[in-house]
């Protein structure tokens, strides 16, 4: 979230944030709110000071007449500071709601605007192939091949749920193995995260856990949540944590399961493997010094084109619009992979994101620093990236690399772990 006395003492430039990211928390009502506060906390600072002041004389006092009036004084402090703390904490109540609500500042070049208003800055090394048959899509491939089963999966789970079947699996295990030994050899710290967090953390991380408009899997009766995203854990793993600016930026690399309700998902969209459930992501995650940030965020984003230059796919990187950023990016850069096989004549859907969320996040998990040779702490910046979501990346490598005769060769760093250059149709 954002600094409260930041949003108090410049309303109109907040407000305009908030409309350029279709935020609807009323920035107004906060500075109000804010103002109040500050004023009944003047209050009862000065009614416990009284008070104070009153008890430390009762003892002075000429006869039994003088201390029961102070004490009687006393009481009326006490009981008058007591009504206006609980006055003072709805106010502060209310102002964290309207605070937790408003979004960050947006980087000023990310462009205004919504989805269409995103910009597309450069394109990957490989270019768009021409193909000489008529390309078929992942679901079609897949099945052609063995490599999963959404049949198996809707009676287990239900629609949106698979199986990676057969040399599938070995393209996860391969994908998985490919990002974590670039991301090792640029600096990042390997982790296996839990599937599961505190709603607390999700919170923390800018993600909403419960409410009718949620994409998170909650547990009954309890404070926990399925993951979306590594995000999340790899966020929460350093939860009111100070470190010693020596020690940033901290690179993490965590592999989990995702898990994503998708409620309102519907279309083309939803076919196959693009819009599921579950599936398996390799993540980044920086911790980095206020001036790091920038940089760092320009190297995850390298780092993302290499993934997928490695791999022999086309895509496009696009500067995200502000009205399209979640609520902790600051800016935010998407990977769109070509996917011939997607509508009717190939289509771009997303594959990588990364987003810079300078201290917002780090505010709500009080994730610190001790400035060198300066008093107190600051606030870290947190940066975020996909390395590489499993599925989406299936259906990228399936649709671009496949042959007229149904078969699909394997990116060359794939290999190794796949097993074979080249996955064959099944015996029909």
């Amino acid at each position: 979230m954002l600094d409260r006395r930041f949003v108090a003492d410049n309303v109109d430039l907040v407000a305009a944030n908030c409309r350029d990211r279709g935020s609807a928390a009323d920035v107004s009502r906060f500075a109000e709110l804010d103002r109040l506060r500050r004023q009944l906390q003047a209050d009862v600072d000065r009614l416990n000071q009284e008070a104070g002041q009153v008890s430390r004389s009762i003892g002075k006092a000429a006869d039994a007449a003088a201390r029961d009036a102070l004490k009687a004084e006393g009481r009326r402090l006490r009981e008058e500071a007591a009504a206006l703390d609980t006055r003072l904490q709805a106010l502060v109540a209310e102002g964290d709601e309207i605070l937790r609500a408003i979004p960050n500042l947006t980087h000023p070049a990310a462009p205004r605007g919504g989805e269409s208003d995103a910009v597309e800055i450069r394109r990957g090394s490989t270019p768009l192939r021409e193909f000489g048959f008529a390309p078929r899509d992942h679901v079609a491939l897949g099945a052609n091949l063995g490599l999963f089963d959404f049949e198996a999966g809707a009676r287990v789970a239900g629609h949106g749920f698979y199986f990676l079947t057969g040399a599938g699996v070995f393209l996860e295990l391969a994908l998985q193995k490919y990002a974590l030994d670039l991301l090792v050899a640029a600096g990042f710290t390997p982790m296996t995260t839990p599937d599961l967090a505190r709603d607390t953390i999700l919170e923390g991380t800018g993600f909403m856990p419960r409410g009718p408009e949620t994409q998170i899997y909650s547990i009954t009766d309890s404070d926990l949540s399925l993951v979306a995203t590594a995000e999340i854990t790899l966020g929460g793993a350093m939860h009111e944590r100070i470190f010693d600016p020596a020690e940033l930026p901290l690179l993490l690399a965590g592999t989990s399961h995702c898990f994503r309700t998708e409620a309102g998902a519907h279309g083309r969209a939803t076919r196959g493997l693009y819009r599921v459930h579950q599936f398996t992501k390799v993540e980044m995650f920086a911790f980095t010094l206020p001036e790091q940030s920038e940089e760092i965020h320009g190297k995850l984003l390298d780092l993302e084109c290499r993934l997928f230059d490695g791999l022999g796919i086309p895509y496009r990187v696009i500067d995200t619009a502000s009205g399209d950023l979640g609520g902790p990016a600051y800016r935010k850069f998407d990977l769109e992979a070509w996917m011939p096989g997607r509508g009717t004549a190939g289509e771009w859907g997303e594959v990588t994101s990364t987003s810079n969320c300078t201290d917002y996040q780090s505010r709500r998990l009080a994730i610190r620093y001790r400035p060198t040779g300066g008093k107190g702490t600051a606030f870290v910046h947190t940066l975020n990236g996909t390395a590489v979501a499993i599925s989406r990346a299936i259906i990228a490598i399936l649709e671009n690399h496949q042959q007229a005769d149904g078969s699909v060769t394997v990116p060359a760093p794939l290999v190794p772990w796949v097993g074979t250059d080249r996955l064959l149709p099944r015996a029909t």
